[in-house]
């Protein structure tokens, strides 16, 4: 034990110890990323056997929705080692060849905002999805519950659709409130760290 560590009263010793609650919900958040690794297995395995018969919009479709999970995926690996050693403990990465870049100067803020900027990134995805899948939104029309069960026995053998014109423009409006409530944290985390500097600078001329 070093001589300048502080010792804690044992109440003190409890409450911080109950930062070690969360490791369960980060050891799940990894169980839960084995499951995304195992659907893109699945889907990569679809589009490389059934790729000889499928048009250019379907095989669009399966990569953008290769690449929602490897986004999903790095969302989950930010919150597993950025929540794990903001809140939790230290990983005494410094040095290792492998630390991602991000991770030495990460902090709640930083964290924060990082994962607002990747939920943007999965909506976009999400929504370009859709715009491609509304290509004939006009002239197809919508799913009645037969329809639905024999596409999801055959996909493709149901010719209508399951979007609306309110659907997609919800969605839109969606994503354009992710986009504005992301600049608004960063615009809120930077006025946070100009007057946490400023108030340094304050300090150190107070001193001298």
């Amino acid at each position: 034990m070093s001589a300048n560590r502080p010792l804690l009263s044992p109440l003190s010793s409890l409450i911080f110890a109950t930062r070690w609650l969360q490791l369960p919900l980060y050891l799940g958040l990894i169980v839960a990323q084995c499951v995304y690794v195992f659907l893109f297995g699945k889907e990569l395995w679809h589009l490389i056997s059934h790729s000889v018969s499928m048009g250019e919009q379907q095989i669009m479709l399966i990569v953008l929705g290769l690449i929602d999970v490897v986004m999903i995926s790095n969302l989950l690996v930010m919150v597993i080692v950025g929540g794990y050693e903001t809140f939790v403990s230290r990983l005494r990465l410094e040095g290792h060849p492998d630390q991602p870049e991000w991770l030495s100067h990460v902090n709640a803020s930083v964290l924060k905002v990082k994962l607002a900027m990747a939920i943007i990134g999965i909506s976009s995805i999400h929504l370009l999805k859709t715009f491609i899948a509304t290509g004939a939104l006009g002239g197809i029309p919508l799913c009645t519950p037969e329809q639905m069960s024999v596409a999801a026995a055959n996909i493709g053998v149901a010719r209508c659709s399951m979007l609306t014109a309110d659907g997609v423009l919800w969605q839109t409006i969606i994503h354009c409130v992710f986009i504005l409530s992301a600049i608004g944290i960063a615009w809120t985390d930077k006025l946070m760290s100009g007057s946490h500097d400023k108030a340094e600078s304050h300090g150190k001329s107070a001193v001298h």
